[in-house]
């Protein structure tokens, strides 16, 4: 979350086509057409039947985490202001096809036998609860509208009693509002939010244009896939690549010792800050020609540049650094909400 409790999410997604060379082009066109077979074999599993169903790994890492530390660390906060007319019952509505769609949005976490388990609970309408900023004074409305979505980025959530998912619907004057959405980091992830916000999109126009489309549910919810990570753990195939991560990583520096203007505290504070600096426009298609001189993207060219800084400040030869990645490799998974970062 950084200095900012809450993210503003862009509506525009820019391609990603154009970085792509004419060989792989052709590749992903033949691939998106069905004309070549994907490497791995469909993730099929068949439906579960209701009840408690096991975390996935990413999940138990959270679960400790929150037990270990609770609080608002692990919020996924969102705000998206809305400009022109709004049907609220449209947006309730559209909200509540998404939440009905998938599990993940339905999902507590309760404790049996000493493990802890997963449990969606059956679809209901949730009411928009909403907050009218137009009764203050028109100067006080943007620092209020900060102030209270700082409040409710910062409350926390209960894993096994909470729903952990939250709406709010915010005036701030004529045709304007804040479509403020929380969820916690468990049910969740980036990826995701690019979902919930596509989907809703396609039953809110539904909803005001009385059309009959039908979204098709997704085939797979996030359990099954937890279930299925279980039962690939147990195969050949993860024990040969664990082996070989075991050894690749043996001897891995624990810490990377940077040099810092003060001590490191001892326990972790979470008070974190977030410095943006925009790259200049000369700069950026340089470093574009640059990837691409040595078949590599753009990211794969920044991290480099940002492992030598790291070797420069810390003279370490030894460097481990890790990135996010969405963790949806297999097309199955692309429309499944749920934390697979």
């Amino acid at each position: 979350m950084g200095g900012d409790k809450f993210m503003i999410i862009e509506t525009e997604i820019p391609s990603r086509h154009a970085d792509l060379s004419s060989t792989k082009r052709a590749l992903l066109e033949k691939r998106l057409r069905g004309q070549i077979a994907p490497e791995k074999k469909p993730l099929t599993i068949p439906r579960r039947i209701f009840g408690s169903s096991p975390l996935s790994f990413s999940q138990q890492r959270l679960w400790f985490l929150n037990e270990l530390q609770p609080g608002p660390l692990y919020n996924i906060p969102v705000a998206v202001r809305l400009r022109g007319e709004l049907n609220r019952d449209a947006l309730r509505h559209a909200i509540n096809s998404v939440i009905s769609r998938h599990d993940a949005l339905r999902t507590k976490f309760t404790i049996e036998n000493g493990e802890p388990k997963q449990i969606a609970a059956e679809s209901a309408p949730r009411n928009l609860p909403e907050i009218d900023l137009t009764l203050q004074p028109e100067f006080r409305r943007e620092s209020d509208l900060r102030q209270l979505l700082e409040r409710e980025a910062s409350r926390p959530f209960d894993l096994s009693r909470d729903e952990l998912f939250r709406a709010l619907l915010i005036c701030v004057g004529d045709d304007e509002h804040v479509l403020f959405l929380n969820q916690h980091h468990i049910i969740s992830d980036a990826w995701s939010l690019g979902i919930f916000f596509r989907e809703l999109g396609f039953f809110y126009n539904n909803f005001i244009t009385e059309r009959a489309a039908v979204a098709p549910m997704p085939q797979i919810q996030y359990a099954d896939y937890a279930a299925w990570q279980h039962d690939w753990m147990q195969t050949p195939a993860m024990q040969t690549q664990m082996d070989f991560w075991k050894a690749y990583l043996q001897g891995a520096p624990q810490l990377l010792e940077l040099p810092t203007d003060k001590p490191r505290p001892s326990a972790q504070s979470f008070r974190g800050g977030r410095v943006a600096r925009l790259l200049s426009k000369s700069l950026a298609e340089k470093l574009k020609q640059l990837s691409h001189a040595e078949n590599a993207t753009l990211f794969m060219t920044l991290l480099t540049a940002f492992k030598i800084l790291l070797q420069r400040y810390t003279r370490q030869d030894d460097l481990v650094v890790g990135s996010p990645i969405a963790g949806r490799n297999r097309l199955e998974l692309e429309g499944v909400m749920g934390f697979f970062v």
